[in-house]
């Protein structure tokens, strides 16, 4: 049954402490953001080397 295995999965990270769900969460939202930061720089290089402006 899926769900109770869904249960069980929600019952233990329930049990993880507060600080360390926190941190993931900084972990995971930190990589997306530097990721975006990453894509737009290529963005910007690729325009540049194209011969477009970016001012």
């Amino acid at each position: 049954m899926a769900g109770k295995d869904y249960l069980n999965d929600v019952q233990e990270c329930e049990k993880k402490p507060l600080w360390q769900r926190i941190g993931w969460l900084l972990v995971i939202w930190t990589a997306s953001v530097a990721s975006l930061a990453v894509f737009a720089m290529l963005v910007r290089l690729f325009m540049s080397a194209a011969g477009m402006k970016t001012h």
